[in-house]
C-alpha cells in the first residue's frame, strides 16, 4: 500500500492495514464509479474509481507497480487498485453499520430511486450552477462522467450553460431519459458486447478539434464548464 498517495486522503491507512488483516470479505456493491466491500469484523473499504482508476485481479505473489496503491493479497490472488492520475479515492470504516460516507451518494441511476421527483429536488438544490456541472456531482448522477454529461446534454437538447434551476418540467423529463438511457446504453455495449459505442453517438466527435454534431454536421462549440471540457451543438442545444 502506497500510504502517502492522494486516494488515500482522510483515510488512517495503518489501521485499515491493521483491522483488514485476516478478515474475511462478506459481499460487495457498486453506485456508478463507487464500490462498497464489507468484510468480517465490522470493516467496510470504499473504492471510488476515478477518471483514470481500476481494478484487476493478480496471482498470488503479486508484487505492487508505481500505480498499484493498494494490494489485497489473498490465497489465491490479489486484488488491485490501480490509479495513474489519482483522481480516485479509498476510504476505510471500521463501525457497525454502512458507512455514512457511502449513504450519501444518490441512487443507482437505472434504478427505481432515480425518478422525476428525486431529479427536481437534486436539480433545485444545486439551482444556480450550470446543469453541466450538476450532472457531474456524484451524489445525484454516480457515474456519470465528463463523456457522458455531453452526451447526456446533447440527446435532451439542453443547452450545458443553462442553470440548473432554469430547466423547463419538460427538459427534466428529457433529462431523466437521456441520462437512464446513456447509463444503460454505454454499459450494454463496452461491457456486454466489449465493443465501441455506435458511430451517431456524440462522443466519437466531442474528441475531435474540428468535431461536428451527428445530426446535421453543425460545428461543435467548446467551452470549460466546472472546471471540465464541455462541447455542445448550438443548433440543438440553444
Amino acid at each position: 500500500m502506497h500510504a502517502r498517495k492522494r486516494v488515500f486522503r482522510g483515510t488512517n491507512t495503518a489501521r485499515l492495514a491493521r483491522q483488514l488483516l485476516g478478515q474475511r470479505l462478506l459481499r460487495s456493491t457498486t453506485r456508478g464509479k463507487q464500490m462498497l466491500f464489507e468484510f468480517s469484523g465490522g470493516n467496510w473499504l470504499g473504492i471510488h474509481l476515478g477518471m483514470s482508476g481500476a481494478l484487476r485481479v493478480e496471482p498470488k505473489g503479486f508484487c505492487a507497480e508505481k500505480h498499484d496503491h493498494l494490494v489485497l493479497q489473498q490465497r489465491r490472488g490479489a486484488l488491485v487498485f490501480r490509479d495513474p492520475r489519482q483522481f480516485g479515492r479509498v476510504r476505510f470504516h471500521d463501525a457497525a453499520g454502512t458507512p455514512a460516507w457511502w449513504e450519501s451518494f444518490g441512487p443507482e441511476i437505472n434504478s427505481r430511486a432515480f425518478n422525476a421527483n428525486f431529479l427536481s429536488v437534486f436539480l433545485r438544490r444545486h439551482s444556480r450552477a450550470a446543469i453541466k456541472a450538476v450532472l457531474l456531482l456524484q451524489s445525484g448522477f454516480p457515474g456519470v462522467g465528463n463523456w457522458m454529461a455531453d452526451e447526456i446534454l446533447w440527446r435532451a437538447h439542453i443547452a450545458p450553460t443553462l442553470a440548473a434551476g432554469h430547466l423547463s418540467e419538460q427538459q427534466r423529463g428529457a433529462l431523466l431519459r437521456a441520462t437512464r438511457f446513456v447509463s444503460r446504453e454505454s454499459l450494454r455495449f463496452i461491457t456486454e458486447q466489449n465493443s465501441d459505442l455506435p458511430a451517431p453517438w456524440l462522443i466519437h466527435q466531442r474528441w475531435k478539434q474540428s468535431g461536428v454534431c451527428p445530426r446535421h454536421r453543425t460545428t461543435l462549440l467548446r467551452e470549460t464548464i466546472g472546471g471540465r471540457t464541455t462541447a455542445w451543438c448550438p443548433r440543438c442545444q440553444k
